[in-house]
């Protein structure tokens, strides 16, 4: 699956960022200065960004919103995907910036980037909604993980989040079972 090249990224930034909380074995990985700055390396955002202990909190405090949408299914996202619209204000216009071509902000850029973020995601899952994409919106498979992800694959396979090495570990767990039960 193919979503338009802001909305993915507005995806990508939103996994990263949830990704960051503590999980079934992981402590939080957004809880200094230069973790924010990490994530913004790799989820540039345009605008005002102070950089600073303040916003670094009001970053770390939208995590949880952003996780529910991992926790429900379509329908369920809508009144979550809303709320956050309502509450950042949302008024989307197109613009044109740098290298990217024309695409939606929502939030003016000076409003908080925790807002903005916020925002962001929300209009992304609007058109995962949109696209009755939503079973792609994933929590990983493996017994000991609780990483989220977006299934981009062609088929909608994936099972297994890209934070941890999943994949590899939980192959390698099933191959030893098969082994020790004589059937590899």
């Amino acid at each position: 699956m193919v979503f338009i090249r802001d909305t993915e990224q507005s995806l990508r930034a939103a996994v990263y960022l949830v990704n960051t909380l503590p999980g079934f074995d992981d402590d939080d990985t957004l809880q200094t200065v230069a973790d924010f700055e990490a994530y913004l390396q790799l989820n540039p955002y345009t605008g005002l960004i102070r950089r600073d202990e303040t916003e670094l909190a009001a970053i770390r405090a939208i995590r949880p919103r952003l996780r529910r949408l991992w926790d429900v299914d379509r329908d369920g996202a809508v009144p979550l995907v809303n709320d956050m619209l309502r509450d950042g204000r949302a008024l989307p216009r197109l613009v044109s910036h740098d290298d990217y071509d024309w695409h939606i902000h929502a939030t003016s850029d000076d409003a908080p980037l925790a807002t903005r973020i916020l925002v962001e995601a929300a209009m992304a899952f609007v058109d995962v909604i949109r696209s009755n994409e939503y079973d792609r919106v994933r929590i990983c498979s493996a017994d000991d993980c609780t990483s989220v992800y977006i299934d981009y694959s062609r088929n909608g396979s994936k099972r297994y989040c890209d934070t941890g090495n999943c994949g590899n570990r939980m192959n390698v767990n099933a191959y030893r079972e098969r082994k020790a039960q004589g059937t590899a």
